[in-house]
């Protein structure tokens, strides 16, 4: 009897598959190579790589990515006194042929949502448990003045906005930094009122337009106010944080301010704070800004509603925060429903460059709450092994 092919849609295949598009390391792809195969990589699921993975990303990826994959596919069979598959070895023939190394070019990497099963009531969770947004980022972590690449807070903020979408959706909601847009495409799925994202590169806004419509959301660069909301409008506005003025951004007044990783540059923070404070002053109410929606807004959605009730019930490793100065570790009002708040998702890398962010809170009479051990998302990207959830850190910052 024939031997029958791997299930793409089964979980450990479904892994492999979502790793491979996300571009995660060739160790992380062998280690699910092997498990799917039962400790080793079988014939079978050569054949699974090459006709779900490799010849699908022929044209379309990053070649010395592939190059490398491939040639440890190879090593790891042919180690295991294995027969490798004739394609694989046409393959890496032809990466040896063809391959030029481009430094600085820009790939294609699927983000696949993966939803547990205990998520299906969720309104953010599609049919098939599976949610994949395509990003055009760079490599050069540099590039866009490091905008162009993703980064690990932000995979965490929109497995924040995916798990608890009830939080989000309904409400008008402004990023800071917004990278390539993963954030917001994420907002735009949980059908937030108003999704606004800034940045203050032009290359970064650029990339970040392009994935938008990647995700088929339009994109607007003027701020009209519209009766009719358009879920599949995402605005998009050049937004340096040094020449930012109380006017501009009273404009925008949104309920949630988000960010991700945007404490890191110690010159560049007293003009986040300044900015923070202005989207955070308690001028326009929710209130407010709710009247003049559309009676055809989606309403607020509780976690009573999506039988989802207990954060303690989101997994994540849990953070020691203890040593984290002048933070309030109180997270009994998840949703603030009077004013305006920003969620601040960061891996602290330098501690005295943290506390410089409290103190110019204080300053601005900003109060920051923790957390991360209490609004705890599910983890949604099981396959990223280069992702290191426990390293962030999730902070609410709002004007009391």
């Amino acid at each position: 009897m024939e031997e029958q092919e791997l299930d793409s849609t089964s979980p450990l295949q479904l892994q492999l598959l979502s790793a491979f598009l996300a571009m995660e390391t060739t160790d992380t792809l062998l280690c699910l190579a092997r498990e799917c195969g039962g400790g080793k990589v079988t014939e079978k699921v050569q054949s699974f790589i090459w006709g779900h993975c490799l010849t699908k990303a022929v044209g379309k990826g990053y070649e010395s990515y592939l190059k490398k994959f491939v040639k440890k596919l190879i090593t790891e069979v042919e180690s295991n006194h294995g027969n490798v598959l004739d394609e694989l070895y046409e393959q890496y023939a032809s990466y040896m042929i063809s391959f030029k190394d481009k430094e600085n070019e820009r790939v294609c990497k699927c983000i696949s949502f993966l939803f547990p099963g205990d998520c299906f009531n969720l309104s953010s969770c599609p049919k098939s448990r599976k949610l994949v947004v395509p990003l055009q980022c760079s490599l050069n972590m540099l590039e866009g003045d490091t905008g162009c690449s993703v980064w690990p807070s932000s995979l965490f903020l929109s497995e924040l906005i995916l798990s608890f979408p009830h939080i989000f959706s309904g409400k008008s909601c402004f990023e800071v930094g917004s990278g390539v847009g993963l954030v917001g495409i994420c907002l735009a799925h949980v059908k937030a009122s108003k999704v606004i994202l800034s940045d203050g590169d032009f290359s970064t806004l650029a990339n970040m337009k392009l994935n938008l419509e990647k995700n088929q959301l339009n994109t607007e660069t003027d701020l009209l106010e519209t009766n009719i909301e358009n879920h599949n409008v995402v605005k998009c506005i050049h937004l340096p944080w040094e020449s930012a003025s109380e006017k501009e951004l009273q404009d925008y007044m949104p309920e949630i301010i988000l960010g991700a990783d945007v404490i890191y540059d110690p010159s560049c923070l007293p003009h986040l704070v300044e900015v923070l404070a202005i989207l955070l002053n308690k001028r326009k109410s929710c209130t407010e800004d709710r009247e003049r929606k559309s009676p055809n807004s989606l309403p607020d959605v509780t976690c009573e509603d999506n039988k989802i009730n207990d954060a303690s019930s989101f997994r994540a490793h849990p953070i020691n925060t203890s040593e984290v100065k002048g933070i309030i570790n109180d997270a009994a009002d998840l949703v603030s429903v009077a004013n305006p708040v920003a969620y601040i998702a960061s891996v602290i890398r330098n501690a005295d460059t943290f506390d410089h962010f409290l103190a110019l809170a204080d300053q601005a009479d900003l109060t920051i709450k923790d957390l991360t051990s209490t609004l705890r998302p599910f983890d949604l990207l099981p396959y990223m092994k280069s992702y290191d959830r426990s390293s962030i850190r999730l902070f609410t910052v709002s004007s009391e």
